[in-house]
């Protein structure tokens, strides 16, 4: 009896010795967080915010600063988390990628995924997406968090999805004019609500016939956009010093909002041409703002 009891005692040691160890992994195991954004919701919202009008032709979207911008600040909230990555959600004529979304498509940790558009150019599918990727990264323990930029009702069953799993849904939106531009019930659904204003939206969204300088003018080549980008961060890094560079680094390739915006105006006004729109030559800039930084580390 006495050696049945101590073989058990030892089971009973050995099974708490395993799940101290399986607790202190998952202690060791950083958490992760994806952003999820509805493009639809995005261009209607952010166009009638800053340029007043939901018309995608009327006005240029810079994704992939604003893609830089919403990472940066999911760097912010999610102090302790690492990115997996942004899921950028909408809609095609069946479901073949615009040339927008191709570049979008292109740029690193992001992943494009297409609805139909229907004949009113009115998304379809993109709701059942979003549930999807949401309900699937959650379930397989992928992420912990998930921002959600979006206003559709229709994403109260992805959110309810993903936290039937134990992951978090914040939901990020954009200041309305008049009202509200999301659903209410999504607002109750979800575990925390952020609302991003004018101001954070300006530096990417403007009005084609209203661009500071013009972008039908002689296109500079990427090699000379790229050597500018560099000259400005040589001006960057004498100004502000090693110590502010070391801050930088960790978040390469992005660049925090406030530097990627101060970097894009000063460029605009070098090459006298505008850059909003113009992803490619963007990117360009970037790495050549980029390789100077990283040559003098």
């Amino acid at each position: 009896m006495n050696a049945d009891l101590a073989s058990l005692n030892a089971r009973i040691d050995r099974t708490n010795e395993l799940l101290l160890r399986m607790l202190a992994e998952v202690a060791k195991t950083p958490s992760t967080h994806a952003i999820f954004v509805d493009a639809g919701y995005l261009y209607a919202a952010a166009g009638r915010l800053v340029t007043g009008t939901e018309d995608r032709r009327a006005f240029d979207l810079d994704a992939e600063g604003l893609i830089e911008a919403l990472i940066d600040k999911a760097r912010t909230i999610f102090a302790d988390s690492r990115l997996l990555r942004v899921y950028w959600y909408d809609g095609a004529r069946r479901r073949i990628h615009t040339a927008e979304q191709q570049s979008i498509a292109e740029l690193p940790d992001v992943k494009v995924r297409l609805g139909n558009l229907n004949a009113n150019n009115q998304q379809k599918g993109v709701d059942s997406l979003i549930r999807s990727d949401l309900e699937s990264l959650a379930r397989y323990r992928a992420i912990s968090d998930a921002a959600l930029l979006g206003g559709d009702e229709d994403l109260v069953s992805a959110v309810e999805a993903a936290q039937g799993y134990g992951a978090r849904v914040h939901l990020w939106g954009i200041e309305a004019p008049d009202g509200r531009n999301q659903a209410d019930p999504l607002l109750w659904e979800v575990d925390s609500q952020r609302t991003f204003d004018l101001e954070f939206f300006k530096p990417y969204v403007s009005r084609r016939a209203a661009q500071a300088f013009d972008a039908g003018g002689t296109r500079p080549a990427r090699e000379d956009v790229r050597f500018v980008g560099a000259q400005i961060a040589a001006k960057w890094l004498a100004a502000r010093g090693r110590d502010a560079l070391l801050e930088l680094l960790p978040g390469h390739p992005y660049l925090p909002g406030s530097v990627d915006q101060d970097l894009l105006v000063e460029a605009e006004g070098l090459l006298q041409y505008s850059l909003r729109g113009q992803a490619d030559l963007r990117r360009a800039l970037r790495d050549g703002f980029w390789e100077h930084l990283r040559a003098q580390y």
